[in-house]
């Protein structure tokens, strides 16, 4: 019990230093989905987006660990594939244990459905919303994934002949029901496993300004597009681009 309460008022403390302001209902579905399924905010299980929290990839296969599943098998269902037009559809069975028939979960990834930010992998998203559903039906999880999310494909930008308020240009805010230009960021930061401070830093210096919250929206969605074709296409250069950022650390006599 008392490993419980440690665990959840951690991650509640991790919410709040991760995504700033967090409502009293989201931190009271935390602790309730912290004893219920033992998701850990630090090890990247949950994210919050406008508000709801969603289950990661990774927390799924956590989940899935702890609960010795048997195996999981993924096939591609080429009868509804269209590879000229980027479309996928995946199968996934998740097996409990080694005599069980199975959980069957489907996954279908093309451009009008995801994220610009992995724009040329949807074959491995389809896979990976395929394994998530089976999961989730698998285990019971009543959390969507935040993987099977197609809002996320949406630009963020304001719709033509709409004058966006002061507040929408804020680096943190949302325009027409698309998510916060923060979530997506962090998204791209757990997907590359990125250093969140080094990733600011480099944000202020490209966008100009002091920090991150003083640049404006259009700004910010140029330097998330810049990230994410950096670090898709290299890395590596990526990397020791953000190290150039780091603070250094004096010697001690």
């Amino acid at each position: 019990m008392k490993r419980r309460l440690k665990a959840s008022r951690l991650n509640a403390r991790l919410a709040v230093t991760t995504w700033g302001e967090v409502s009293r209902a989201a931190l009271l579905n935390l602790k309730e989905l912290t004893g219920r399924y033992a998701l850990s905010v630090a090890a990247g299980d949950l994210q919050l987006l406008d508000g709801r929290w969603y289950i990661t990839h990774a927390g799924l296969l956590r989940i899935a660990q702890r609960r010795r599943c048997s195996g999981i098998r993924t096939a591609l269902q080429k009868e509804l594939t269209d590879p000229a037009a980027n479309r996928w559809i995946f199968k996934a069975t998740v097996y409990k244990t080694t005599g069980s028939k199975g959980f069957v979960g489907y996954g279908d990834a093309d451009p009008t459905n995801t994220s610009p930010l992995v724009r040329g992998a949807e074959m491995r998203v389809a896979e990976t919303r395929a394994v998530n559903r089976a999961l989730r039906k698998a285990y019971g999880i009543g959390l969507c994934s935040v993987e099977e999310l197609g809002s996320l494909s949406g630009s963020s930008a304001p719709a033509k002949g709409h004058e966006p308020s002061a507040k929408s240009h804020s680096a943190n805010g949302s325009s027409n029901g698309h998510p916060r230009l923060r979530d997506q960021l962090c998204l791209l930061i757990r997907q590359y496993n990125l250093d969140p401070h080094l990733v600011k830093a480099y944000a202020a210096d490209f966008c100009g300004t002091a920090t991150l919250k003083d640049a404006s929206r259009d700004l910010v969605e140029s330097f998330i597009s810049h990230l994410a074709t950096s670090a898709k296409e290299n890395r590596d250069g990526l990397l020791c681009k953000l190290n150039s950022y780091a603070q250094p650390v004096e010697a001690k006599l």
